[in-house]
């Protein structure tokens, strides 16, 4: 009996292992099938002919009609959408959620700049002026809603390079709970016809869904100079990507939780149309000649954040009338830093700093010979 019962323990053992071993190898035919299936292209939805065809933009630029799965959900199809398209057939077999889309997902920032406004040293009439503009209408609406104004709908950060104005917005940012979206305006540059409109609607519409929010435009002339009788189809494109802008910028109100900001070093090469009253109403200049008092802030500012000798002395370079930009003061303590590294020390002299203002205000002096924007 004994026999009997040990040999029906090790059958009922090896059906068990025997199982096992069947949904594992299901399992891993499985895995084979999907790592050799077809991969899908991403394409983007235009219109719906009917109720089984539709037209469709694929990756390359080309128009298709196709058919369209019959299990899809046609309340979600709707005009600009993303969808997987067959790779063969360029049937519409799936629609994707807009963030699939990697070019507009990563503009969204997660994280919240780390910058304050107690990190930029001076630029204080500028601080007022955009808090006013983009800080106050997100936080203390009603204020304006009060005396019977409406807020500022976008604003303009123009000036040299090296004056703060990046450095600023990422303080507005930091001090308010909107989300912040930042883009260079050579990314809605794209190859394919189409895809700079497109990704300019995206980020607007991003914006909306996430609002409270800041849209960051930085160099904002590389898609928004004056317009002129275009002979090529890049130019045409980028004039298309201009009034796609002009467009979203018309498309929300004062009241929106939406502000946008952009920033440029050649204000005078954009296009009258952006820069008119009711799109961007507030304009800020950031100098590049600092007064003693905007150098000192700087210089402390910074300094505040490192480890100096006491013998060091900023005065004597805050009384020098050599021009310096927030960047230019910026690079000399991070010069002067490099230095007492090199050194072996762990805190700066005051010859760290005579060296490190030579050596970038000469370099800057170099600079300026190039004459980039005459």
């Amino acid at each position: 009996m004994n026999n009997g019962m040990r040999s029906r323990s090790i059958c009922c053992r090896s059906e068990i292992n025997q199982n096992v071993l069947k949904r594992e190898l299901v399992r891993a035919q499985e895995e084979i099938k999907r790592i050799q299936s077809v991969p899908l292209v991403i394409g983007q939805f235009m219109e719906a002919i009917d109720q089984n065809t539709g037209i469709v933009q694929s990756s390359t630029g080309s128009n298709y009609v196709v058919r369209i799965l019959s299990t899809l959900d046609r309340e979600l199809l709707k005009p600009s959408s993303s969808v997987a398209l067959h790779r063969h057939s360029n049937s519409l077999v799936d629609i994707l959620p807009p963030e699939a889309d990697s070019s507009i997902a990563m503009l969204g920032s997660d994280e919240k700049p780390d910058v304050t406004y107690a990190d930029v040293g001076g630029l204080d009439m500028q601080k007022q002026e955009i808090r006013e503009a983009v800080e106050l209408p997100l936080t203390h609406f009603d204020l304006y809603k009060q005396i019977g104004i409406d807020p500022p709908r976008g604003v303009l950060l123009y000036g040299p390079p090296g004056t703060g104005k990046t450095m600023l917005v990422k303080a507005v940012a930091n001090s308010t709970t909107a989300n912040f979206i930042r883009v260079v305006g050579s990314e809605f540059v794209q190859k394919y016809l189409g895809e700079g409109p497109r990704m300019v609607r995206d980020v607007f519409r991003m914006a909306r869904e996430n609002s409270p929010a800041i849209i960051f435009i930085d160099e904002i002339d590389a898609i928004a100079t004056k317009r002129f009788d275009a002979q090529t189809g890049a130019d045409r494109e980028v004039q298309r990507i201009l009034l796609e802008l002009l467009n979203q910028m018309d498309g929300f109100d004062q009241t929106s939780n939406v502000k946008v900001i952009m920033a440029t070093n050649r204000a005078d090469t954009l296009d009258p149309a952006l820069l008119r009253p009711g799109r961007l109403d507030r304009k800020i200049e950031f100098p590049n000649l600092r007064d003693r008092r905007e150098r000192r802030l700087i210089f402390t500012t910074i300094a505040g954040r490192m480890s100096l000798s006491p013998e060091v002395d900023l005065d004597s370079l805050i009384i020098r009338n050599d021009p310096l930009s927030g960047a230019i003061i910026a690079a000399i303590m991070q010069e002067a830093g490099l230095r007492a590294v090199r050194k072996n020390r762990y805190n700066i002299i005051q010859s760290d700093l005579e060296d490190a203002y030579s050596s970038q205000v000469k370099g800057a002096q170099e600079a300026d010979k190039f004459d980039f924007y005459k």
